[in-house]
């Protein structure tokens, strides 16, 4: 375990540096910060200022040595539009992003794997076919086409649901069931394969000649061993939400979120905040990952990872 998790370190750490130089030099190469913060009416001499004043007058190799000894120090610089931490907006966002995070991988778990094994046990049936039916619908929808389904029916037509922000439960309702929809499907799917895999297994007809309850063979003997499948699946669903996965979702219903950080950062230019919303979420992506193979461990004791 130790060397494992020694390894698993070296590179995050290698996977980290790689990725704050890719968006280090691909925020300078998009464009001008003082364009958008100075506009078209800016003269030469206040641009000149602007850009001096702002640490954009070194060269880029030099600004690219200054914001790794920054990142080293903690020192994340302030942001060019706001004028705060970096740190400070970002906590700011980071709440609603994990609420709305949490919520859909929760959607996604309870509705997910329980309409796996549905549809893997009842795969001839109407309900079985059913349940396929419905995750080929969550498949096919793209999620920014549903959440502006939803709005138009609950919010602008029935005017049940809240069509922006996140002052109560009932704004919850509309951004998770729009971002887990998709997540839904995909681990139902698995979770099928996976137990149909499983069902066909010697261990379970010698587990039900036993005299076992079906729902013991089904839950303890078949579902344990077709964990490894459903945690590789909600592993790389969990990094999707994190990386990505609620930017369109926080811009659709005004979710004042990380991904919405990111994007007002990116169209803006406001270098510092975009280069700390990235480095985080790759943080958050690669300790997900990690987790997600220390998992595999406890749900599959024959997968070893001190070996590679």
């Amino acid at each position: 375990m130790a060397e494992y998790l020694t390894r698993r370190i070296l590179r995050m750490i290698a996977t980290i540096f790689v990725i704050v130089t890719l968006v280090f030099f691909a925020t300078r190469l998009s464009g001008n910060a003082i364009d958008f913060i100075g506009g078209d009416a800016l003269t030469t001499e206040g641009r000149q200022a602007l850009t001096a004043y702002y640490g954009l007058d070194s060269s880029i190799l030099t600004q690219y040595w200054k914001f790794l000894g920054g990142m080293v120090d903690g020192n994340f610089g302030l942001s060019l539009i706001e004028r705060r931490p970096v740190s400070v907006i970002f906590l700011e966002r980071i709440g609603p992003s994990l609420s709305l995070l949490v919520g859909a991988v929760g959607i996604t778990l309870l509705i997910g794997v329980p309409a796996g094994i549905v549809a893997a046990i009842y795969r001839k049936s109407p309900a079985g076919t059913g349940v396929m039916a419905a995750v080929f619908l969550g498949y096919a929808i793209p999620n920014f086409v549903l959440g502006i389904l939803l709005l138009l029916i609950f919010s602008f037509t029935l005017q049940w649901l809240p069509s922006s922000g996140n002052g109560s439960l009932l704004h919850y309702v509309m951004p998770i069931v729009t971002l887990s929809a998709f997540f839904v499907a995909g681990l139902t799917r698995f979770t099928r394969n996976a137990m149909l895999d499983v069902l066909s297994q010697d261990y379970l007809r010698t587990a039900r000649a036993k005299g076992l309850p079906e729902r013991t063979v089904i839950f303890k003997h078949a579902l344990r061993n077709a964990l490894i499948t459903v945690l590789s699946v909600l592993g790389l669903q969990i990094a999707q939400l994190a990386a990505a996965g609620s930017v369109v979702v926080e811009t659709i219903f005004a979710w004042r979120g990380i991904g919405d950080l990111l994007v007002t950062a990116a169209i803006r230019r406001d270098y510092p905040v975009l280069q700390f919303s990235v480095l985080a979420v790759a943080c958050a992506v690669i300790v997900i990952n990690v987790l997600v193979d220390i998992a595999y461990a406890a749900a599959d004791p024959r997968v070893r990872l001190a070996r590679s």
